[in-house]
């Protein structure tokens, strides 16, 4: 593929609900355009973008994949994204390459959560809007219904440009409101202009909708459709074209993407209407803090972002760029602003889906990858050493569904480990700890089939097999009441012996941990071993006297005892300390504590009496409610951690997908008795079964 200007490159992001078409939709352009010689179809899996073993399987599309077309002398950038909530990690990323979102909607299911969660990443991203009505040939399609809703959601900036005209239950003829042209398609996809068909009222009210949108872009505007006067084509062309660049007209497409219906009016509006990558531009950040305006020139100093990241065992690492100025190639010398260190470019590629065609550079622009660079993650920005800025990195979204991942064979943690902090480079919302108090390895996800997939890759990728099930709790146990108790250690084995003997005070305190103190008298117990009591005690609080939980909130007074001048020792007094521990602490009143987190839950006004009831259920408190963005609220609440393992399942399902949430640990409090006896029998039959 030859290189394009800036001014002749469109980065077009493919977004919407999962299952209304947006693979379809790209396949059918690649088709068009004769990058590929079949059109590609999902439940075949052959499709050129759903190429992953995890895609084809599950026919649905799990991460970002590009590919670029060519048509009427304008380079098109395909980023297709994921549909499904669990990969909106994906979404981020393409929103971050495009400059114009095109949002698939299904025309027979019409607007669905993902379309609005698209509208608002690319909102939020700054894009250029656009909506294509797909499926129009399924004789359930609705387009007018679909296009009426899409005006009622998103309000007056949308605006009709292609439209079917529906004859017999079949939309093989479309009706382009620009040109006043009608276009009829055959079964091979096959086009010839029509006449005009009689659409009745219906077309001057879509040719009233133009003008609408159009009177929206400029007062002057506003002002001649108000007072009844008839725009010219050039202002309708100029208006549309304006307000689509500036975000106020949201223009709408139709047609169907497995007949490749219509696609080809798409295509030539879109060399027309979406903005180039040379109107573009970013702000960036210098080493001061201070803000750099950076234009897409390609003279100007390289400055450019990694947007997604492949590591793969078999091809090696691929990152994914798009260069906002200068170029990347070969000879450009880059610095990677995070790691401070230089980044060798040993050769550039242009991607087609999995396909890697070499090319001499990535332009001003434009989007390609570079394989094999050493210390580059998602986000990082490549520059000139002669002018060195940070570009925007990428929104990911929070991952919240937190599981245990246990290795099939003992002994392969370290392998699950390493897999996962490489499937991690691909995909940073996936997360991974080692919870050093529960002893388990913990991954994060953005719900349960992400973290099925995670488990999935782990076996075809890096031949690691792995299960999930919840995560342990970490309990705590403490005490209410003052005690005092003896520890005596005494070994007589013939020869030299041990003897340790303590008397120690055991108190509740505000601690996180354990206070010790001493006030013996008269050297009952000599000083040098008072070190050894603490050890003592401070290995026998690892484990409580309840459920094996640490314990806590304790204040342990060394106050007497007694010494052998030759068998006493520091681990004689290690020992009886811990002795006194366990014979002081069944008689304080030992308690359990449970975790508690503090939630937020941002969820549609609704939802808000579902969330609050289900809070309660959980045993929770709910704190109070505020007003949020789009029409949510912020529920926030305090709960107990070991009831929240399924609720990142119940906000989507209650939500529709719409809400969300964040948990963090806020501070430990007395578990109910029902509830601690259920923990206390379970740790004392997990410890006889070891």
């Amino acid at each position: 593929m030859k290189q394009y200007d800036a001014k002749k490159i469109l980065n077009i992001a493919l977004a919407g609900h999962s299952g209304c078409g947006k693979t379809s939709v790209a396949e059918s352009i690649l088709y068009l355009a004769k990058v590929s010689d079949r059109l590609g179809k999902i439940a075949d899996g052959n499709t050129m973008l759903d190429f992953d073993s995890e895609e084809i399987k599950r026919q649905a599309s799990i991460m970002t994949a590009v590919a670029p077309i060519e048509w009427k002398n304008t380079k098109i950038n395909l980023i297709d994204t994921p549909g499904l909530f669990d990969f909106a990690g994906g979404v981020a990323e393409g929103m971050r390459a495009a400059d114009t979102a095109l949002i698939v909607v299904s025309g027979k299911d019409g607007i669905s959560v993902g379309t609005e969660k698209a509208v608002e990443a690319a909102t939020k991203a700054g894009l250029t809007k656009m909506f294509f009505v797909n499926g129009l040939c399924d004789e359930d399609a609705r387009f007018y219904r679909v296009f009426e809703t899409l005006k009622a959601t998103f309000g007056p900036s949308v605006c009709p440009v292609v439209v079917p005209y529906i004859q017999d239950g079949q939309a093989n003829t479309y009706v382009n409101l620009f040109d006043y042209k009608a276009y009829k398609y055959d079964a091979k996809g096959n086009v010839t202009p029509t006449a005009l068909p009689d659409m009745g009222d219906r077309l001057e009210g879509l040719r009233e909708a133009i003008k609408e949108a159009v009177a929206e872009t400029s007062e002057e505007l506003l002002d001649k459709f108000l007072e009844g006067e008839e725009f010219t084509p050039e202002e309708i062309i100029l208006g549309v074209s304006q307000g689509v660049r500036d975000g106020s007209i949201c223009p709408v497409f139709c047609g169907d993407a497995h007949n490749t219906f219509a696609i080809d009016q798409l295509l030539n509006s879109l060399t027309w209407l979406a903005p180039s990558a040379a109107q573009g531009g970013e702000i960036g950040v210098d080493l001061d803090g201070e803000p750099v305006e950076i234009s897409v020139n390609k003279d100007a100093a390289t400055a450019a972002i990694v947007f997604k990241t492949v590591a793969d065992p078999f091809i090696g690492r691929l990152s994914y760029i798009k260069v906002v100025s200068g170029k990347i190639s070969p000879d450009t010398p880059v610095i990677n602003m995070r790691t401070g260190a230089q980044e060798r470019i040993s050769k550039v590629l242009t991607m087609t889906g999995k396909k890697q065609s070499d090319t001499d550079y990535i332009g001003a622009g434009d989007i390609g990858a570079v394989p094999k660079l050493v210390s580059a993650k998602t986000g990082d920005t490549l520059c000139s050493p002669l002018r060195k800025v940070v570009l925007d990195g990428i929104d990911y979204p929070v991952s919240s569904y937190t599981m245990a991942i246990y290795p099939a064979k003992k002994g392969d943690e370290d392998k699950v480990a390493q897999a996962i902090s490489k499937l991690a480079d691909e995909d940073p919302t996936i997360r991974f700890e080692s919870n050093h108090e529960t002893h388990e390895m913990l991954v994060s996800g953005l719900g349960e089939q992400h973290l099925d997939v995670v488990i999935s890759r782990l076996k075809s990728k890096y031949n690691v097999e792995a299960r999930l099930q919840n995560p342990k709790i970490a309990y705590r146990e403490t005490i209410r009441k003052k005690v005092s108790a003896q520890g005596r250690y005494k070994k007589q084995s013939g020869g030299h012996g041990q003897f340790g003997d303590v008397w120690i005070e055991f108190e509740p305190y505000d601690t996180d941990d354990l206070e010790f103190a001493e006030r013996v008298v008269g050297g009952a117990v000599p000083k040098n071993f008072f070190p050894a009591v603490e050890k003592g005690l401070r290995d026998a609080i690892k484990k409580g006297v309840l459920a094996g939980y640490p314990t806590v909130g304790i204040k342990a007074t060394l106050y007497d005892g007694s010494y052998h001048p030759v068998d006493s020792s520091e681990m004689s007094f290690k020992t009886a300390a811990s002795l006194a521990y366990k014979n002081g602490i069944p008689n304080a009143m030992p308690t359990l504590l449970e975790p508690i987190g503090s939630l937020k839950a941002y969820v549609p006004d609704n939802n808000m009496g579902d969330v609050m009831g289900e809070v309660n259920k959980r045993r929770g408190r709910v704190l109070g409610m505020s007003p949020a963005e789009h029409g949510t609220q912020v529920v926030e609440a305090e709960v107990p951690m070991s009831e929240m393992s399924d609720f990142s399942t119940f906000i989507r399902q209650i939500t529709q997908g719409r809400g969300s949430f964040e948990f963090t640990f806020a501070r430990y409090e007395d578990c109910p008795a029902n509830v601690a006896q259920k923990v206390i029998e379970k740790a004392k039959a997990e410890m006889g079964d070891d």
